[in-house]
């Protein structure tokens, strides 16, 4: 009786996926009905108990044959009964992690794939668990998936051109995903609109994305996503938590190799063992690094994730982040007003070039601007689109043929009128020169290098390889320097400082602020000499007026975090306002307007 219970009980929850954890389909209930009956029944038997044809019960059963799980066998005499046999039973793992206690949890979306995040401390690891939770896929709704996977495949072929542009691939997306929750109503298979969704992300994840890894960087937090090769999960760099391991297993090197080339195949890259190293962009800006052993222990992958949601200016004055002073704030907003050229530094993810994003940001919106870089990240104010010219440089083909190299877009630009440029980054001797020759034209340029202080920084500028004549570096007025902290991953304004124009042979350098980690406070070094000096020469303002102009930045500056202004096109919008109306922005300040009702 009890064994006869626990069959009802069995079947009942094949017919109401509800009862268990997971996503179940009618193939699920073939293979619970098989286990029930030892692993093998007849087909007429299995369709009585599923209530539909002999040919419908055929038809979804060799779905499972196609997947190895189960054998049809035929009797020699037509007029029989084929037979059923269950191969393949489902592995049910229980997860360890379940009852763990967590440093945090929250839910993430990608493509309709919905899944839970537990950072999960460890014991005997060095650093957390970035858990990966989604809803089980039983062994037969993972053949159904496969099978249309399969089909989607041969119907749905992708080439270069269709992907070559983030509309077009997000077009494809959106075609690929209707066809496939159309595959299922074709199949005559009733499932609710959020599973339907689900089942259909996934199988988009797998076809034509990157598996379980879309779903990892569909995650706000995550900042980079690393492979290093197969013997070891995904790794991933957490904004609040630092470098963390996750439960996400890439099954051999055959996989990640067939990862790395898809997204090769998608940008127009190849890599191959005579080619071994990749370095690429995804349409979405994320920057991509690959490599294949032997170069490398195992074949390694490192995505390096483009911020879809650009941090402004009130980001990083915020008393939330605390990643740069007002006063550091208000003095650079004046400098890229009057046309001061800025070099922002600083080591490996300091936060350069979202320093660099959110201060073009106060670039007055008559001007052409022309941004230079190797991956485009630089996200103007839409304010400022009118007149900005972004290009990306190109490595060469397979043949060694299309190169643009960023030297080549430099030279470019300056043909072009710019009133800025912006570079993303300066790496060789022939960019730098370009930089400051752009410099002493009379351009204001913004770029970002590779130096942990002011000094490493002056040192990089004048010693071998770039080797920049010290009467050529002088063009620069102003260097920014960010720091990150591996130990605690907080990312901080670590130094301002002016560069003096003087007889003497080394460049002299006048700092204007430090952060004390101390402290945590941002301090005054030194007053200015030079930017007062050019802004006397160019704009004929006093001392007092010059002070006087950073004490009405400052006050505009508190006034947009009052109002918890953060998004980059609304703060674009009061750049607008504050260089064709100043004075009556400032009143709107100073009464404590609404920004809503400005905006």
């Amino acid at each position: 009786m009890g064994l006869l219970k626990e069959a009802r009980k069995r079947l009942e929850t094949a017919e109401n996926p509800e009862k268990k954890k997971g996503l179940y389909t009618l193939l699920d209930k073939i293979v619970s009905i098989l286990e029930e009956n030892n692993g093998i029944i007849l087909l007429n038997d299995l369709a009585n108990k599923l209530n539909i044809s002999n040919e419908d019960t055929e038809n979804w059963s060799k779905i499972l044959v196609d997947e190895g799980i189960i054998e049809m066998h035929y009797p020699t005499n037509i007029f029989s009964n084929p037979e059923l046999i269950l191969r393949k039973k489902e592995k049910r793992i229980k997860d360890k992690h379940e009852k763990e206690k967590s440093i945090e949890t929250y839910k993430i979306i990608a493509d309709h794939v919905r899944a839970d995040v537990s950072v999960l401390p460890r014991k005997n690891e060095i650093v957390p668990i970035y858990h990966l939770e989604l809803p089980r896929i039983p062994i037969g709704t993972g053949a159904l998936l496969s099978h249309i996977a399969k089909e989607m495949t041969d119907k749905i072929p992708v080439s270069f051109q269709d992907i070559n542009e983030q509309e077009k691939l997000i077009e494809l997306k959106k075609r690929i995903f209707y066809e496939i929750k159309k595959s299922f109503f074709d199949k005559n298979i009733k499932l609710d609109d959020q599973t339907l969704n689900h089942l259909s992300g996934t199988i988009l994840h797998r076809v034509y994305g990157l598996g379980n890894i879309e779903i990892v960087m569909a995650d706000p937090f995550i900042e980079e996503v690393v492979l290093n090769n197969s013997n070891y999960p995904l790794s991933v760099y957490h904004r609040k938590h630092g470098w963390l391991k996750t439960n996400v297993r890439i099954r051999d090197e055959e996989q990640i190799y067939n990862i790395i080339s898809q997204i090769g195949r998608k940008v127009g890259r190849e890599i191959t063992a005579l080619n071994p190293i990749m370095d690429a962009h995804l349409l979405t800006g994320d920057r991509v690094a690959a490599t294949l052993s032997p170069i490398s222990k195992g074949n390694t992958l490192t995505i390096r994730k483009f911020s879809t949601v650009p941090w402004t200016i009130t980001h990083f004055i915020s008393k939330e982040h605390n990643l740069m002073s007002m006063e550091i704030a208000a003095f650079l907003w004046q400098a890229i007003q009057y046309e001061l050229s800025l070099v922002v530094a600083g080591g490996t993810a300091s936060g350069k070039t979202s320093v660099l994003n959110a201060l073009s940001a106060f670039i007055p919106p008559n001007q052409r601007i022309i941004s230079i870089e190797d991956t485009r990240e630089i996200n103007l104010p839409k304010d400022l689109n009118w007149n900005w010219v972004s290009m990306v440089s190109r490595n060469a083909n397979p043949e060694g043929q299309g190169m643009v190299s960023m030297l080549d877009l430099m030279i470019s630009s300056l043909r072009m009128r710019p009133d800025r440029i912006i570079v993303g980054e300066v790496r060789t001797r022939e960019q730098a020169e370009a930089l400051f020759e752009a410099m002493h034209t009379g351009h204001s340029v913004y770029s970002t290098m590779h130096a942990d202080t002011v000094l490493q920084l002056k040192r990089r500028i004048l010693e071998p390889p770039i080797n920049i004549p010290k009467n050529e570096a002088e063009a620069l007025q102003l260097i920014l320097v960010q720091y990150r902290d591996r130990r605690t991953n907080r990312r901080k304004t670590l130094e301002l400082a002016e560069i003096l124009t003087s007889g003497k042979t080394d460049l002299d350098i006048n700092y204007l602020y430090r952060w004390r980690p101390r402290t945590d406070n941002f301090e005054v070094v030194n007053n200015s000499v030079r930017v007062m000096e050019e802004l006397n020469l160019h704009t004929g303002m006093t001392g007092k007026e010059i002070q006087d102009d950073i004490n009405e930045k400052l006050d505009v500056l508190k006034w947009l975090l009052n109002n918890k202004e953060t998004d980059i096109n609304r703060i674009g919008k009061i750049m607008k306002f504050y260089y064709s109306d100043k004075d009556a922005l400032l009143k709107a300040v100073q009464k404590g307007v609404k920004t809503n009702k400005i905006l």
